[in-house]
């Protein structure tokens, strides 16, 4: 008996435990805690942190933005986040075996299929380019600081102009008649670093409609992009595991390196006040909240099928109540931070051009290809820091990659299911990037920046919003909020804190909606620059969106046409119940009302081990212990 008591105390696989067994032998359990936590971080913390976030903050009252921002945390993202873990780790299944839950809507986890494959194709065209601008960064002088190059036009005008390649640093009268015809001529005024991105990186067309030719260097760094990601994928998560302690740690490496060389710089305090300045007044206007709410839910990778998959993974008993305060606590931290970072260049820019802040920030590939490389020019040793932030950027981008092919590769194997499909998800692994490696082939076109945007806008906009706010629905009112509280009482060995309670049932589920309306209210047809997308691209932007929710009433159609009953109510009622099979995945966990029918009078489980559930009921779940190895009270601390 104390053997077993000991046994089940090291499910939670925490840092320094004296076995690395997995639990779950046939499936594989993360080799401890501490990899599922930093896969989970390097997922949620990706390029929207750096790119998206601080431009949003300063567009919205920069410090007042704090306040929504996490008020939405608190009622919306931490909760979802935690319902998304605990719903994955409960059942040890991925996005689409989870819905045994409530099998009419498995169609659900067909629409987080495809909205993580339209993710997946785009995610890792912006990495590749990030390979591409790191590996032109391994020169004595940046490529983009000049304008006396092939591909740059007459309205090229640097901060450091070409006569700079062989004058004297002393000869300042130059540099302030440089400066002086930027400021004059701000308004026609293209910068080295845009031309370099429009016409030599992307050469990019009039039209999303021509394609024009394939750029090379672009399709190499692709090819070389997925090579990097199956490689660190090629055992699943045994291998992600440990690729993670450095693709997830060493990201803050650099922005702690970029943040301390940033303060330095004359101008950084302009910048990072222009981020933090507090416009009070703002708080009131709900476009504030609703982009609050919109940053939350998107940065945090609620509904992508991504911390399912993750969280199937663990060990039944972890404490993933705990994990997904930590991790989301973290990615926000993560934006706050490298907002920082990215003002404090952008400030010392400003004042070098003096202009203000507002006329050199921008967000998305703006900022990470044209602003911030700029902005890296007028550095000393440009090439160090340029490699270092590139460097970065790739990093963030695989953490968040790396989920999404397994979250896909994982649904494949789940939903097949067979030995020889598990003892071979290697090929699987292959299969899936190969196919998005040719998936994303257009999008190194010269036109592929209209389709990477159009994929960004549209793939994974509202879509998001309606599967999230159907899947709370379903397991909180079709499967029922008192058997999931009693489902995660079984795994955690405490209920979910009150807190939790009501926002899965009302508060998140609201925030949710009032998301959907912000975005439907907000909606205004995708640019690009000054390009206006054709009529036809944004219907099939549309169709993108729609192509992940349709799968929900499509597969809840098929699920009631083949159920058993006489009548159409009988049939819905048999496709809303809960397979036979759901619940915990191994025998040892199956105990309260998923235990196997053993004679009456006998309590024991599967191993032999005495349940006194007859007596003291509430005593078995205070057995079970959380990853820490100590019971938890409802109100558990974090």
């Amino acid at each position: 008996m104390e053997k077993k008591v000991c046994e089940s105390m090291q499910n939670g696989a925490v840092l320094g435990e004296t076995t690395k067994k997995d639990e779950n032998i046939r499936r594989g359990n993360w080799g401890n805690q501490i990899e599922f936590v930093l896969t989970s971080v390097g997922y949620a913390v990706g390029l929207g942190n750096v790119w998206r976030f601080p431009y949003l903050c300063y567009r919205n009252g920069g410090g007042a933005f704090m306040f929504p921002y996490f008020i939405m945390l608190v009622f919306c993202g931490i909760p979802l986040f935690f319902l998304e873990l605990s719903f994955g780790q409960f059942a040890s299944l991925g996005c689409l075996g989870v819905w045994k839950v409530s099998p009419m809507f498995k169609g659900v986890g067909y629409g987080m299929m495809v909205v993580s494959t339209y993710i997946g194709i785009y995610y890792n065209v912006v990495i590749c380019i990030a390979f591409y601008y790191f590996f032109m960064s391994m020169t004595n002088v940046l490529p983009w600081t000049y304008c006396n190059n092939p591909w740059n036009t007459k309205d090229c005008s640097g901060v450091v102009g070409s006569s700079y390649a062989n004058a004297s640093i002393a000869n300042t009268s130059t540099l302030m008649r440089n400066i002086s015809e930027l400021v004059n001529h701000t308004a026609k005024r293209t910068s080295p670093s845009e031309e370099y991105w429009k016409y030599h990186v992307l050469n990019i067309s009039d039209d999303i409609g021509h394609f024009g030719e394939v750029r090379l260097p672009i399709l190499g760094c692709l090819a070389a992009s997925w090579v990097v990601v199956f490689f660190c994928l090629i055992k699943g998560v045994k291998s992600s595991g440990k690729v993670v302690y450095f693709t997830a740690t060493f990201p803050y490496v650099v922005l702690t390196v970029l943040f301390i060389r940033g303060i330095t710089l004359d101008g950084a305090v302009n910048g990072i006040k222009y981020y933090l300045t507090p416009q009070w007044k703002m708080i009131l206007d709900a476009k504030v909240w609703g982009d609050a709410a919109s940053q939350i839910f998107y940065s945090l990778g609620c509904a992508w099928g991504g911390l399912i998959t993750m969280a199937s993974y663990n060990k039944f008993h972890n404490n993933c109540y705990r994990d997904s305060i930590i991790i989301s606590i973290t990615n926000c931290a993560t934006s706050v931070y490298a907002g920082f970072v990215i003002f404090s260049i952008l400030g010392f820019m400003a004042h070098h051009l003096g202009v203000d802040v507002a006329d050199v920030a921008d967000h998305g590939p703006g900022l990470a290809f044209v602003a911030y490389p700029e902005a890296l020019t007028l550095l000393p040793i440009s090439p160090l820091w340029s490699l270092l932030f590139f460097f970065m950027l790739i990093l963030l981008g695989l953490g968040t990659q790396f989920c999404l092919l397994e979250t896909l590769v994982t649904a494949i194997v789940d939903e097949i299911g067979t030995d020889w499909i598990i003892r071979n998800k290697t090929y699987v692994t292959l299969g899936v990037a190969v196919v998005g490696f040719l998936l994303g082939v257009p999008l190194t076109s010269q036109a592929g920046i209209y389709w990477l945007l159009l994929m960004d806008n549209y793939a994974a906009s509202f879509s998001l919003v309606i599967i999230s706010c159907i899947m709370c629905v379903s397991i909180m009112y079709i499967y029922g909020f008192h058997n999931y509280f009693k489902d995660v009482e079984m795994m955690l060995g405490f209920p979910p804190p009150i807190f939790f309670r009501i926002c899965w049932r009302f508060v998140s589920p609201a925030i949710i909606s009032f998301i959907l309306v912000f975005t439907v209210v907000q909606y205004k047809p995708i640019t690009y620059n000054d390009y206006i997308y054709p009529g036809w691209s944004l219907i099939i932007g549309f169709l993108m969106a729609l192509s992940s929710v349709i799968c929900i009433p499509i597969y809840a159609i098929y699920k009631i046409w083949t159920s058993e009953g006489t009548t159409f109510l009988e049939r819905v009622k048999n496709a809303l119940k809960p397979d036979p099979s759901w619940g915990p995945a191994l025998q040892e966990h199956r105990t309260g009302r998923y235990a196997p029918n053993v004679s009456s009078g006998s309590n024991l489980n599967q191993e032999g081990q005495l349940l006194h559930t007859k007596e003291k009921p509430e005593e078995v779940s205070l057995m079970i212990q959380g990853s820490n190895d100590s019971a938890h009270n409802p109100e558990a601390s974090v």
